[in-house]
Formats: C-alpha cells, sequence, structure tokens
C-alpha cells in the first residue's frame, strides 16, 4: 500500500511539475498585463507587479496603435468574429452533412471520395497559398471578411467530414431502413433522425474548428491587411510596432484578449469536448 501511495505520489508531482513549466508563459503574460511600462523596463519582464495597472487594457482596447491604426485591438477582435462564427458553423453542418452522405449512404465511388476529402487534413497550408490567391482574386474576395471565411469553411471540411463520417458510421442501418419504408428521403432522414444523435460530435467539431480558426495565422495575414486583419495578424503588427520603448504591458493585455474567446469556449465546453471524443471512440 505504502508503495502504490509513493508511485502515485511521484506520478502527481511529475505531472504538477510539467504543469507548472506549461503554464509559466501564461503566467508571465497574466502578470505584465498588470504592470506598467516603467515597472518592466526598470525591473524584469519575469517579475511579479510592483502596483497593479489596469488601464492597459482598457488603453489596449481602444487606444493603442497597430502599424499606422490608433484604435486598439476591437475591431481586429470584431472581424475574428465576423469570420469564425460563420465560418465554424457553416463548415460543421456541411461536415455533418457529408459524414452522414459517405457513412449512411453507400454508392459507387464513395471510398475514393472520402479519401480526397480527407486528404486536406494531412496536407501542409502553404501548398494552398496560390490557388487561394488565385480564387479570391477571381470572385473579388481578396482582403475581405468574407473571403477568409470561404476559406476557413473549405480547410475545415477535412475535419468535419472525418470526425462526423467516423461518428455516424456506428448508428445502426436498420434505422436508415424502417425511414425509407416510411418514406422519408435523404434531407428527411438527415434532419429527422441523424442530427437529433449528432450533439456529441457537433460539439467536438464546433469546438475543434472555432479555436483552430480563431488560432489560425497564415490565411489571415496573407490575404488580408489594414484594418481587415483578425486579431492573430493584428497582434503580430502589435509585436513588431517600432516605439522608444517596448510596450509590454500593453502587448500581454492584447494577447490575453485575443485569447479569451478561445479560453473561454473550452472553459465551458470542454468537458463537452471530451465526452463527444469518448462517445465517439466508443462507437
Amino acid at each position: 500500500m505504502s508503495e502504490s501511495r509513493l508511485a502515485r505520489g511521484l506520478i502527481y508531482g511529475t505531472l504538477l511539475v510539467f504543469s507548472l513549466f506549461y503554464l509559466l508563459p501564461l503566467v508571465v503574460v497574466m502578470l505584465n498585463a498588470v504592470r506598467s511600462t516603467a515597472d518592466i523596463n526598470h525591473n524584469s519582464v519575469i517579475a511579479w507587479p510592483a502596483a497593479v495597472v489596469w488601464g492597459n487594457f482598457a488603453e489596449t482596447w481602444s487606444r493603442y496603435c497597430i502599424a499606422e491604426h490608433c484604435t486598439g485591438i476591437r475591431p481586429y477582435l470584431i472581424n475574428s468574429l465576423l469570420m469564425v462564427i460563420p465560418a465554424t458553423i457553416i463548415s460543421t453542418l456541411l461536415g455533418a452533412l457529408n459524414g452522414y452522405s459517405l457513412a449512411l449512404w453507400r454508392f459507387r465511388g464513395d471510398g475514393i471520395i472520402f479519401f480526397v476529402m480527407t486528404l486536406g487534413v494531412f496536407l501542409p497550408q502553404q501548398m494552398n497559398l496560390v490557388p487561394w490567391a488565385i480564387v479570391l482574386r477571381d470572385l473579388g474576395l481578396f482582403n475581405t471578411i468574407s473571403g477568409l471565411v470561404l476559406i476557413h469553411v473549405v480547410q475545415g471540411m477535412s475535419f468535419t467530414t472525418l470526425f462526423c463520417r467516423n461518428y455516424y458510421v456506428s448508428i445502426p442501418p436498420d434505422l436508415l431502413k424502417a425511414a425509407r419504408i416510411d418514406g422519408a428521403g435523404f434531407f428527411r432522414i438527415f434532419w429527422r433522425i441523424v442530427l437529433p444523435l449528432s450533439p456529441p460530435i457537433l460539439v467536438v467539431t464546433a469546438i475543434w474548428q472555432f479555436t483552430g480558426i480563431w488560432n489560425e495565422f497564415l490565411f489571415g495575414v496573407t490575404f488580408s491587411a489594414g484594418q481587415n486583419q483578425p486579431i492573430t495578424a493584428a497582434l503580430i503588427a502589435l509585436a513588431v510596432h517600432v516605439s522608444e520603448a517596448p510596450q509590454y504591458g500593453l502587448q500581454s493585455a492584447a494577447v490575453l484578449m485575443a485569447a479569451a474567446p478561445t479560453l473561454l469556449v473550452y472553459l465551458f465546453g470542454g468537458r463537452y469536448f471530451v465526452r463527444g471524443l469518448t462517445s465517439g471512440a466508443v462507437k
């Protein structure tokens, strides 16, 4: 019994050390977000605040200059919300529809189509920059939020289709046969039978898409500029902003506000995310 407790203590101690090491950058950012520039420059980036300064958040929100625009990070956060919400909803619904088609409606070539669609999971995003540049130019969507929504919807369908298809294969075929006998068609079966059984996997795909799109940087910095950029691209401009002295306090406050939506999503939806993954794995 004592050996078991000792082993358990060693495991918990090791996990605690790794957790502290992993969370150290977040702790440093949180501390610097409430420190003045003079405090940081006089002491060190890694130190306790000499005095708590909440004004960093207000200034970063509405007054701090990013490149030539002194509007704070508010417009860029709004851009990210306008991009991530429709892209998450559309890509999740399309992935559910694709997964339903490939899992429950067998047809010739369905395996090839599934392979091609999920190939995007393994391809690096850099390979798509030139094709997307041509598509956005021809559609007139370059440097627009709508263009970024289109990119993330198409790019995300590989993941959402994979998740939903693997979940839907567990639905009993007899359930669909009974619905067909009753006269239900493709879309009626999807809306009345499949979707009501889908909340666990839809939560997983929605959280996955929301966090992935919100944190994505490459497409945002490549296909948008100025005040049309999402928050991730704006943070880079903020980090390289030339001033008399580095504004670590303001930059840390901006990082925390930019990370807040995804942190809130995992705080309130993390348990449902784990349940959804576990449910799909068991099925």
